[in-house]
């Protein structure tokens, strides 16, 4: 994930003042709510981009939706993004904050891709493998199924990426060859 220059900075103020207050659980939280529902009602996309939109509107509306269901920081920032005509940007802050914390925590999230869907074992296994490979105390898994995938797996870790398909075995091993005929 890349860092937005202006959405970076609104989520390391945010997560110093989890931090500090030792709520980053709870933040991280209020963050995934808040998203969850502007995803679910395009509160962003239609709502707050209507042109008759005050910000007066907007205030109350999250006023309305958030107050007392979201720490008064997450509901602070809501606030000021509205003052500052930044209201867009909460998708990726919330998503900076995230890896934020993760780091912090020592996790990671891999996006793993099989030929068929893998068993809580099986995931449990690759976590825990991959976990220590990256110098991680968790890794999270998100399983994918990919039916061009013969057998083996990919696995994506931010932005390493191990394939140990066999499709790409195979191409490996017909590298060689030519390799091995050219010389």
């Amino acid at each position: 994930m890349r860092r937005h220059p202006v959405g970076f900075r609104y989520a390391s103020a945010l997560f110093e003042t989890a931090r500090e207050n030792g709520t980053l659980e709870e933040t991280l939280a209020d963050l995934a709510t808040v998203s969850q529902v502007m995803e679910q009602t395009n509160l962003l996309d239609e709502v707050f981009r209507h042109p008759k939109m005050t910000d007066q509107r907007k205030k109350g509306i999250l006023e309305q939706g958030f107050a007392g269901k979201v720490s008064t920081p997450v509901f602070n920032l809501l606030r000021l993004l509205v003052d500052n005509k930044r209201e867009d940007l909460f998708g990726v802050i919330a998503d900076n904050f995230k890896a934020l914390t993760y780091e912090a925590q020592g996790i990671a999230e891999a996006d793993v891709y099989s030929a068929k869907a893998l068993s809580e074992e099986e995931k449990e296994a690759i976590a825990r493998v991959f976990a220590k490979r990256t110098g991680k105390t968790e890794l999270l898994i998100q399983s994918h199924v990919d039916p061009e995938i013969i057998g083996g797996l990919r696995v994506r870790i931010g932005d390493t990426v191990y394939d140990g398909t066999i499709a790409n075995q195979l191409a490996r091993i017909h590298e060689r060859m030519i390799e091995g005929n050219s010389r």
